[in-house]
């Protein structure tokens, strides 16, 4: 294979996860487990550039064509949008988007307009439309925790993990709204263009999480 694909990673805990993988599947990630300040990583015995990004970017990246695959979490492709193929679930990163409130708040009993506090005001606007509720989204960039507790909102949609900071502020989540984990996505073109190589990959990581479950 001449051709060479580029992969989009996000930094952090899912660079470390997606690397675990590749290696799994037998590439030389040695350039991307020790980046020093470098951000595109070429793989030694595989036709494949790794790109180290923030979450936001992998998307930008794959959407407009530099990078052939990236690997992001669904609650970055759900926030933005996507023009994209989402291949595959890779099955770790594994959390949840979920609705919070103070203990003891009836959220769900008033017919007033609901302030929901959050990061993620498209993730939680599709949901709040999906129950045909008007609803008032405030963007919080810091944590967004803090709302509820100085009454700013009387509700957020946020990530959670474990539920501990939740817990340790006050709140409860009262529903699920998403399930999150990493996945692996495809620029159009790239699908088309390099489709041998891709396919390759795909298959690659297919065989390797099926033989983890």
């Amino acid at each position: 294979m001449s051709e060479r694909l580029r992969i989009a990673l996000t930094k952090g805990r899912l660079q470390d996860q997606s690397v675990e993988l590749f290696e799994a599947m037998g590439l030389d990630c040695t350039p991307v487990r020790h980046p020093g300040r470098r951000l595109v990583h070429a793989i030694p015995n595989y036709p494949l550039d790794a790109v180290l990004a923030k979450a936001p970017d992998v998307i930008t990246y794959v959407e407009h064509g530099v990078c052939d695959l990236g690997i992001a979490g669904k609650d970055t492709i759900l926030e933005q949008g996507k023009s994209f193929y989402e291949v595959l679930d890779l099955g770790f990163g594994k959390c949840r988007f979920a609705l919070a409130v103070k203990q003891g708040t009836d959220f769900y009993g008033t017919y007033k307009t609901r302030r929901i506090a959050t990061k993620y005001p498209n993730v939680a606007r599709k949901f709040f439309e999906e129950k045909g509720m008007d609803v008032s989204i405030i963007k919080i960039e810091g944590s967004v925790e803090l709302a509820p507790i100085l009454d700013l909102a009387d509700a957020i949609v946020d990530i959670v993990e474990t539920g501990v900071t939740l817990r340790e502020n006050g709140l409860i989540p009262i529903e699920d709204v998403a399930q999150v984990s990493a996945r692996l996505i495809v620029n159009t073109a790239s699908m088309k263009l390099h489709k041998a190589v891709i396919d390759d990959f795909i298959s690659r990581c297919e065989q390797e999480l099926e033989r983890r479950r």
